[in-house]
């Protein structure tokens, strides 16, 4: 019988295949997040209206597609987006500290007329989508115009961690973008900064101990090392984009 050493046995607890078949996510013990099935990444781009209001995405650098690739999730890496092997150099806890439920708490809801929207404020990554024509939770609550149950739906469906889900009244379906698996890295406009890895079209995401994630539509995974509800990201990086 060999007798393997503790490192040996955790990396191939690491590089073993995540549980189930298709794309997903393992988060990496003090390491990064392992990308696995072949998921496009990209560049997405916060757009702004002329009022500076978040009003649409575009995509910018399409990275090659490759089978499997890590992601920093420190914020240390020199080779940013991808890890490459400084793990934060002890700078930041990299501990998970979220639960497995999709909102912690429960999300809060706001009824209209005609929608309903529920926003889990633990999950905001302060894309700042919500803001525009007087702001999301007005516009379903009080709609003062014809376009205003549109706008909303659109805003919801821009904000990328799944902080804001609206439905119909008197339906339990959410209204949700549809979008290929595919992984996109948030920057801010005029280079003003990176935000969170976008995981988009119901990515299963597992935890370093082989846990699930609730699988949603769209999560917003830290990539700055300083969130408080790890994996995700809870809109720290902020605070370093306005040094």
């Amino acid at each position: 019988m060999t007798v393997r050493n503790g490192k040996t046995a955790k990396n191939e607890r690491e590089n073993a295949p995540l549980t189930g078949a298709g794309p997903g996510i393992r988060v990496i013990r003090d390491g990064p997040y392992r990308v696995s099935g072949s998921i496009p990444l990209a560049d997405q781009i916060i757009v702004r209206d002329a009022e500076g209001f978040s009003s649409e995405w575009r995509e910018g650098k399409d990275y090659p597609v490759e089978e499997e690739y890590s992601l920093c999730r420190c914020g240390h890496a020199k080779m940013a987006p991808f890890c490459d092997g400084s793990h934060g150099c002890g700078r930041n806890d990299m501990t998970e500290t979220a639960p497995q439920k999709a909102c912690p708490g429960g999300a809060e809801e706001s009824e209209g007329p005609f929608l309903i929207l529920a926003d889990c404020t633990p999950l905001c990554a302060s894309a700042k989508f919500c803001d525009r024509a007087g702001g999301i939770w007005n516009l379903t609550v009080n709609p003062d115009s014809t376009d205003a149950e549109s706008i909303a739906i659109t805003e919801a469906g821009n904000c990328p961690s799944g902080r804001l889900v609206i439905r119909n009244t008197g339906r339990k379906d959410p209204i949700e973008p549809h979008v290929e698996p595919s992984i996109g890295l948030i920057e801010y406009p005029n280079n003003a900064g990176k935000g969170p890895v976008w995981v988009r079209g119901r990515i299963p995401v597992e935890s370093a101990d082989g846990k699930h994630y609730a699988v949603r539509n769209r999560v917003t995974l830290c990539r700055c090392g300083r969130s408080a509800n790890k994996p995700f990201c809870d809109s720290s990086h902020i605070e370093m984009l306005k040094k």
